[in-house]
C-alpha cells in the first residue's frame, strides 16, 4: 500500500479521535510542532527511517523530544506507529493531518512567490483571488525569488498560476527556436 494511503488513513483517524476527545487544535498544532522539528532537524528523518535504528530506539528519541510538549493523544498516536513500525511515515502523517485540519476548517493554503515583498493591497488582491477560486478562508504564504524577474508564481495545491517574466521569455525563446 502507498505511504501517501496510509498516512492519509492514519491523519483521518487522529482527527476522528481529537474530535472526539475535543483538542483538534492542540492535536493540530502538536503536528505543526513535529512537521517543523522534522524540517529543521534532519537527523531526526534520518533515524526515524533508518531500518538499522531499533523501533525502541525511535519510540525513546521521540519521547525525549514531544511527550512532554504535546498533547496525550498526539503522544499516544506517536507511540501507536512507532509500536506498528510505521515511524518512517511520520511526517507523511503529519503532513495528511494538516491537509485535512485545513480542508475541515475551510482554509486553503496558497504560496506566492514574487521578486519583491508583497504590499497589504496585492496580499488582499491574491488572497481574494484564491478565494474566488476555491471558495474558501486563505492562509497565503509568500517567498522572494529575485529569478523570476517580474510577475508572480500562485501555487494552491497542484494548480499553479504562472505569470513571471521568466516563464514568459522561456515561451519566447522556445518559440524562436522552431
Amino acid at each position: 500500500m502507498s505511504v501517501s494511503i496510509v498516512a492519509s488513513r492514519y491523519a483521518k483517524s487522529l482527527i476522528e479521535l481529537a474530535k472526539e476527545q475535543n483538542v483538534l487544535e492542540a492535536v493540530y498544532q502538536d503536528m505543526l510542532l513535529f512537521k517543523d522539528t522534522a524540517e529543521k532537524n534532519r537527523g531526526l528523518m534520518l533515524a526515524l527511517k533508518s531500518p538499522v535504528v531499533r523501533h525502541e530506539k525511535k519510540l525513546n528519541i521521540l519521547k525525549a523530544l514531544f511527550e512532554t510538549r504535546v498533547n496525550s493523544v498526539s503522544y499516544a498516536i506517536f507511540t501507536i506507529i512507532t509500536k506498528k513500525n510505521r515511524e518512517a511515515i511520520l511526517d507523511e502523517i503529519a503532513n495528511e493531518f494538516i491537509k485535512s485540519y485545513n480542508l475541515n476548517q475551510g482554509i486553503q493554503r496558497a504560496t506566492v512567490t514574487t521578486t519583491i515583498p508583497l504590499t497589504d493591497e496585492l496580499r488582499k488582491q491574491f488572497s481574494d483571488m484564491v478565494t474566488a477560486k476555491t471558495g474558501r478562508t486563505v492562509q497565503l504564504a509568500e517567498k522572494i525569488d529575485p529569478n523570476l524577474i517580474g510577475g508572480y508564481v500562485l501555487k494552491i495545491d497542484d494548480r499553479q498560476i504562472d505569470a513571471s517574466l521568466r516563464s514568459r521569455l522561456n515561451e519566447l525563446k522556445l518559440q524562436f527556436v522552431n
